[in-house]
């Protein structure tokens, strides 16, 4: 293969190399960080360099407020605002919408306040839907009048 199609094969392929994985399982197993060495029979590679948060989301700081990207037991999208050390702090005037899923079938997310042990964060209205690896873009404003932001990436759900 010539050497600049490699080159750009690189640079296609680079973009969904960047996001850290997630793991989330199933109700009655605990959410867990962990290193999958190749001594303990996981041969696939994660990367474990990027920041997690305090829910161990994906951390956005690209954004006028740092969030955190997770998702709880029932699939459900949370997003928890960040300071400036990456602590939770309480939602106030943002607002977002998702949508998620594959191209031909989107899965479209609205956000509301949560409740009980949420409280705080936004989660979303309906689950992601079905498989490991969900595409996601967030259109996220700081204040209602603000410019919208848009954030891709996609969430590794592994159970």
């Amino acid at each position: 293969m010539k050497p600049t199609l490699l080159i750009l094969f690189a640079l296609i392929a680079s973009p969904t190399a960047v996001f850290a994985e997630e793991h989330k399982h199933t109700a009655g197993e605990e959410a867990h960080d962990h290193d999958h060495d190749q001594e303990d029979g996981d041969d696939h590679d994660h990367e474990h360099d990027e920041a997690k948060g305090p829910n161990g989301g994906k951390i956005v700081d690209t954004t006028a407020t740092p969030f955190e990207v997770s998702v709880t037991n029932e699939r459900k999208v949370r997003i928890t605002f960040l300071d400036g050390d990456h602590k939770a702090i309480p939602a106030a005037e943002q607002s977002l919408t998702a949508v998620g899923g594959e191209r031909k079938n989107p899965t479209r997310l609205a956000f509301s306040a949560g409740e009980g042990e949420e409280k705080g964060a936004l989660i979303s209205d309906k689950p992601l839907p079905e498989g490991e690896h969900v595409p996601l873009i967030l259109q996220f404003k700081n204040t209602p009048d603000a410019e919208k932001t848009t954030v891709k990436m996609t969430l590794h759900l592994h159970h």
